[in-house]
């Protein structure tokens, strides 16, 4: 098993970033907050390069059987996947926690 993973993103997930940073700058017109918002998810992320699989998994299909694991951070989660023999984590999306996140992934399969 490695020690340390290597992180990344999925373009979806790139996206989620920057929607929620435009959303809380350009809407809520508070772009300190939304800057600081996106960087204690990327904080949080970085952190999943040492034992990634720590956080749970996700409870409904078909993430559940990919192994698709959720991280909290404030408000939002973020959906991830380990790969223990490539020694990587991929962050898949990143939601607000209020959304019907399973409704939202069971409508795009």
């Amino acid at each position: 098993m490695t020690e340390n993973y290597m992180v990344s993103y999925s373009q979806d997930a790139l996206d989620d970033l920057r929607e929620i940073y435009a959303y809380i700058a350009n809407e809520l017109l508070v772009p300190e907050t939304a800057a600081n918002q996106v960087g204690r998810i990327r904080k949080e992320v970085r952190s999943l390069d040492f034992m990634p699989a720590r956080h749970a998994l996700v409870e409904w299909e078909p993430w559940h059987s990919m192994g698709m694991h959720q991280l909290p951070v404030d408000n939002f989660i973020v959906y991830y996947l380990v790969d223990d023999e490539a020694g990587t984590v991929v962050v898949v999306r990143v939601f607000y926690g209020g959304r019907d996140i399973k409704g939202i992934i069971n409508s795009n399969e």
